[in-house]
């Protein structure tokens, strides 16, 4: 008989690998933590690799006993620290100064794109936002 014949094989293959997946992501996302937390020794560190390799499971659900709350604000703050470079990124390209607006919409004018009352508009706007 085939291992795959069998409906409880092919399902306790399923769960295996689900573990195995579900670990794996856990000891990345440990290994990550420890290198991203600044107060932690090089020492303490290697020391936490060392007994990564050696007790795998044990090391895994000691560090996040010991360590989980301090890995959660890290990842929160270094998640708050990217989104706030993001926004202020997105500000200093996104934004443009009034005296570009008003050239932009005098150009626009200058076309004929635009009447003289939407240039005006456009005008009292940029000047209003500065």
């Amino acid at each position: 008989m085939s291992y795959w014949d069998n409906f409880w094989d092919i399902l306790w293959w399923v769960f295996t690998v689900t573990v195995l997946f579900a670990y794996l992501f856990t000891l990345f996302a440990v290994i990550s933590d420890l290198f991203r937390d600044r107060g932690l020794s090089g020492w303490a560190k290697a020391v936490w690799v060392i007994f990564l390799v050696l007790f795998p499971f044990l090391t895994v659900l000691v560090y996040l006993i010991a360590r989980g709350r301090g890995m959660n604000e890290r990842a929160r703050r270094e998640s708050q620290e990217l989104q706030n470079s993001t926004e202020e990124y997105i500000r200093r390209v996104a934004a443009s100064s009034p005296s570009d607006e008003i050239s932009k919409a005098k150009d626009l004018l200058d076309a004929g794109a635009i009447t003289p009352q939407e240039f005006e508009t456009i005008k009292g706007r940029a000047l209003s936002a500065a």
